[in-house]
C-alpha cells in the first residue's frame, strides 16, 4: 500500500526508475531531485556515484524494502533506485535554434514530428545526444512528451540535451529556416539517397511519426527528403533505429569534413 507521502509527491513529481536514468538526472543538475529511494542492501559502483552525488546536492536518501520500491514503481523495472524529480525544464525553441546557428560548429538539430511511443522518443533523443545534436524540437500536441518513461529509455540522455516544444512544427521550420538551416526529411520510400546527400551544412533532421511518418504540412517545409537505401526484404527500419542511422551519418560526415 502506497503511503499518504508516496501518493502526494506522485501527484506533484515523477519517479525516474532505474540506476542510469538516476545518475544523469543528478549529473545533469537540470532539475530538482527532491529525494532517492534505494532498495535496502543495493549495492554496486552506479549506487556509490549516485549517493555521492547526492551528498553534494544535499538530496534526502531514503532506503526501503524492495517491494515499497514496486509499489512506487508501478510495474517500472527500478534495479532498486528511483529518483522523485520535478517538472522537466523545456528549452525555449526560439532561443534553442539562436544557440546552434550562433555555435561554431555548422548546426545541427533535430525535429520529431509526431513520435507518440515514449520508448521510441527516449531512444532517438540517446542517439540524438550521442551524434551531437545541438537540440531537439517536439510538437506540444499528438506526440511524446519527456516523461519519466522517455527517460529511461534515453538512458538519461534527456536531461543533457536541449528539447524544446512548439505549437505548429511546420510554422516553426519557417522560422529554422530564416537562419539559414537546411530542412531535411526523411521518408522510407521516397527521397534522395541518404549516404549520397551531403548534410554538413547547418540543418534540422525532421523524422517522421512512427505509422505515418511526417505529416503532409511538415513534408511541404522540408527542402529535401532523404530516404536509407536497404538491400533487404522488409519494408523499411522502425523510427528510432531509421533516425540513429539518419544522425550518425551526419556525424560522420561532418567529422570528415573537419579533418
Amino acid at each position: 500500500m502506497k503511503t499518504r507521502r508516496d501518493r502526494g509527491a506522485l501527484a506533484e513529481a515523477e519517479i525516474v526508475a532505474g540506476p542510469r536514468a538516476a545518475l544523469e538526472v543528478l549529473r545533469a543538475g537540470r532539475r530538482a531531485v527532491r529525494r532517492l529511494i534505494l532498495a535496502r542492501q543495493e549495492a554496486g559502483a552506479a549506487v556509490e556515484r549516485i549517493l555521492a552525488l547526492a551528498r553534494a546536492r544535499e538530496v534526502p536518501v531514503e532506503t526501503r524494502a524492495r517491494e515499497d520500491l514496486d509499489r512506487v514503481a508501478q510495474g517500472t523495472v527500478h534495479q532498486g533506485v528511483l529518483a522523485e524529480v520535478g517538472p522537466f525544464p523545456y528549452a525555449d525553441a526560439a532561443a534553442l535554434v539562436a544557440r546552434a546557428a550562433e555555435g561554431s560548429c555548422p548546426g545541427f538539430l533535430l525535429a520529431l514530428d509526431g513520435i507518440q511511443d515514449p520508448q521510441n522518443l527516449g531512444a532517438i533523443i540517446r542517439s540524438a545526444e550521442a551524434a551531437g545534436v545541438q537540440g531537439c524540437l517536439l510538437p506540444r500536441d499528438r506526440a511524446a512528451g519527456v516523461t519519466a518513461a522517455a527517460v529511461r529509455a534515453s538512458a538519461g540522455a534527456t536531461e543533457h540535451l536541449a528539447i524544446a516544444r512548439v505549437t505548429n512544427l511546420a510554422a516553426f521550420l519557417e522560422l529554422v529556416k530564416s537562419r539559414a538551416f537546411w530542412v531535411v526529411g526523411t521518408d522510407a520510400g521516397e527521397g534522395r539517397d541518404l549516404f549520397a546527400t551531403d548534410l554538413t551544412d547547418p540543418l534540422v533532421l525532421v523524422v517522421g511519426g512512427e505509422e505515418r511518418g511526417l505529416r503532409h504540412l511538415t513534408k511541404t517545409r522540408c527542402d529535401t527528403i532523404v530516404r536509407i537505401p536497404s538491400c533487404g526484404k522488409v519494408a523499411s527500419l522502425n523510427a528510432s533505429a531509421a533516425a540513429a542511422v539518419c544522425l550518425f551519418e551526419i556525424a560522420r560526415q561532418r567529422r570528415q569534413t573537419a579533418r
